[in-house]
């Protein structure tokens, strides 16, 4: 189950062993889960490793709520360290879509890149590609600025135009995000639109989460709505 732990970690501060890696992506994976629930059979590993460069890996968990989860899983090192502590302390990326997750586990890597040549890309593929390039671009600003809930930000997109965000306290029903007797928080990403963005800058973000969860879309990133002011 634990396969993919064996993938080495690289250290952003400090150098740890790989059994401690190993030891503490275990640890961390069992307090996701205890959060969120079981997770899905697959992860999405990125080629390049988030610590080199490359996008974070995008782990999915879809019976937490109707839609998936996706959660990161690799901010946080074994000695507690991780992105620029907010009120929540340090902490994991946390999005939302409506959209189950839909991978085919039988389908090889070569079979899934033969049907994205040929413009078959599923919805929750696309959606998940786009959640991935908010948290790795969120991911990486979170180890040179406090990031806290409530907070916005407007983050570059591939396509030239802005994506609208507001952070907030992801919501765990109680259970504490604890790993190895250290609690960390989940802070969720949530994409707004850009009325939206303008309205919590004036208002306050209170204001724009009530208006958000009396239209039922708190806390998915879906754009496809109509915005709420």
């Amino acid at each position: 189950m634990f396969e993919w732990l064996k993938r080495f970690r690289f250290s952003k501060k400090k150098n740890f062993t790989s059994e401690e890696m190993t030891a503490f992506g275990e640890a961390e994976f069992k307090a996701m889960e205890k959060v969120l629930g079981p997770s899905d059979e697959v992860v999405g590993h990125a080629l390049i490793p988030f610590q080199i460069g490359g996008p974070v890996d995008m782990y999915y968990f879809s019976q937490y709520l109707p839609g998936t989860v996706f959660a990161t899983m690799e901010l946080l090192e074994p000695d507690g360290s991780g992105p620029k502590p907010n009120r929540m302390g340090t902490y994991e990326l946390i999005t939302c879509t409506r959209i189950k997750t839909d991978h085919k586990l039988n389908e090889s890597h070569e079979d899934r890149l033969e049907r994205i040549k040929a413009n078959k890309t599923t919805s929750f593929e696309i959606i998940e590609n786009h959640l991935r390039y908010i948290m790795t671009g969120i991911g990486r600003y979170s180890f040179t600025a406090i990031l806290q809930p409530g907070q916005t930000a407007d983050l570059p997109a591939e396509e030239g135009e802005m994506i609208h965000l507001i952070f907030d306290e992801f919501d765990t029903r109680g259970v504490p995000f604890e790993i190895n007797g250290r609690r960390h928080g989940l802070l969720l990403l949530m994409e707004i639109f850009a009325s939206e963005l303008d309205y919590s800058r004036r208002y306050g973000s209170g204001l724009l989460f009530d208006k958000l969860k009396e239209a039922g879309v708190y806390p998915y990133s879906d754009m496809d709505r109509k915005p709420v002011v």
